[in-house]
């Protein structure tokens, strides 16, 4: 019965910390599908997320509207990066609007450490992100169950949007063939603002979580989000978003996996470990888990 215990313990938290870990992949990798931008000012879009818990937080609203309002700012942060940040940029060369990324993650967090503080701030953030319950001698947190069932249902729905809707269709079109797409009528600043306000929503969702496992914010707080969603992506194929949702629940299952087998006297180091292994996998296989295929086809 322990042995039963343990693979369920051991499966809940991996698919809760793998979905989270998607979501953030699927972020960066959808505006990398279509404008083969690496976008390292993603990690600050979490950051937005969670200052304005913060902010919204400090009221008297309910926390679930604080919530709303926290991952709509994100999108309205992500819309607003795409406008004034990237679009003038659009035509230049690979290495340019990577710059650009780099200047706009560095100005964003400078500007949180002038504007509100560079000491970590507590977030108020419901009792359930703390509490456990108990089911048949399982003891599961309550908000690993509920980041499972939003990103679980997140992709379920982002995969009706992308195959049932003529947005979606036009994200995929130019997920495969952005050049083409073009050619074919598709307005490119539609396209790219719906990447980049997905982007934003799925940063957002993942600011509520991310935030409310310490309930404290830092100007810092997207630095992890954005490594761990580009080794994801890196792991699952760069340009693939079915690529970028497997590799972000590879990274879980490794993540929670070293964290259980590795002794108390090493888990300091499950960190390289766990890059130890990512480039193990690429050694094999140099151009990820799915190869081959933009970002839709099985999505």
């Amino acid at each position: 019965m322990n042995m039963v215990n343990d693979i369920l313990q051991f499966l809940i938290n991996a698919l809760s910390l793998g979905g989270l870990y998607a979501l953030m992949a699927l972020g960066l990798a959808l505006v990398y599908s279509i404008l083969r931008l690496i976008n390292f000012a993603y990690g600050e879009l979490v950051m937005v997320g969670g200052y304005s818990l913060l902010v919204f937080g400090a009221g008297p609203l309910p926390w679930i509207i604080v919530a709303l309002l926290s991952v709509l700012m994100a999108i309205v942060a992500s819309l607003l990066l795409e406008r004034v940040a990237f679009r003038p940029v659009r035509d230049a060369s690979a290495n340019t609007m990577l710059i650009t990324s780099f200047a706009v993650s560095t100005l964003l967090q400078n500007g949180a450490l002038l504007l509100v503080s560079p000491r970590t701030r507590a977030v108020r953030v419901p009792s359930f992100f703390i509490e456990n319950v108990t089911v048949g001698g399982l003891l599961i947190s309550k908000s690993n169950v509920l980041s499972l069932v939003v990103s679980l249902v997140t992709l379920a729905i982002l995969t009706l949007f992308l195959r049932r809707t003529v947005l979606g269709s036009a994200l995929r079109a130019a997920a495969d063939d952005f050049v083409m797409t073009r050619l074919l009528g598709v307005r490119a600043n539609q396209v790219i603002a719906a990447a980049f306000a997905i982007s934003g929503f799925l940063a957002g969702l993942v600011a509520l979580f991310w935030v409310g496992r310490t309930a404290s914010v830092v100007p810092q707080i997207g630095l992890n989000p954005v490594l761990i969603a580009f080794v994801a992506s890196v792991i699952g194929g760069m340009g693939s978003l079915a690529g970028a949702v497997a590799g972000g629940y590879l990274l879980g299952f490794l993540t929670v996996g070293l964290n259980t087998v590795l002794p108390q006297g090493l888990l300091d180091f499950r960190q390289a470990f766990l890059f130890g292994i990512v480039i193990l996998l690429l050694l094999f296989r140099p151009q990820g888990l799915v190869s081959g295929m933009q970002s839709t086809e099985r999505i």
